[in-house]
């Protein structure tokens, strides 16, 4: 088991992937990306997402593009949409994925709340959150 990758830390969490770079069987290399998840699929796979700024010199202007790459997220990091992540490069893992997630920058807290799970039946403030629910959206 590797205990850290390029100054990220191994989770805490262990798992059983071959795919993993702490607990499995890959080695990475020097190409590190920062991006943010934007997609995730049940295939221990993510899409990375980054934006960058590239001068136009006919209009003097800078345009913005968007790079994309698909990415191993393992178990015991399973990074989730939202998620800022670094990435580093492997060998193929598949036929469109040759990098894998080694750890989280920034976690994306969830906004979704449900008031039923949060206020009892009866309670009057039910009707407050409610409404600021309502204006919320």
């Amino acid at each position: 088991m590797t205990k850290e990758i390029f100054g990220m830390k191994a989770p805490v969490k262990t798992c059983t992937d071959l795919k993993c770079p702490y607990h499995g069987d890959i080695n990475v290399k020097m190409e590190l990306f920062k991006g943010k998840i934007v997609k995730k699929d049940i295939n221990r796979s993510a899409t990375l997402e980054w934006f960058r700024s590239r001068p136009v010199s006919k209009y003097e202007r800078l345009e913005l593009r968007r790079s994309r790459m698909r990415v191993h997220n393992p178990a015991c990091i399973n990074a989730e949409v939202g998620d800022e992540v670094m990435v580093a490069k492997t060998r193929p893992l598949s036929k469109t994925k040759n990098h894998v997630v080694i750890g989280l920058l920034k976690h994306q807290e969830s906004a979704k709340v449900n008031v039923s799970e949060n206020v009892k039946e009866n309670d009057p403030t039910k009707e407050k959150l409610l409404l600021k629910k309502v204006k919320e959206k």
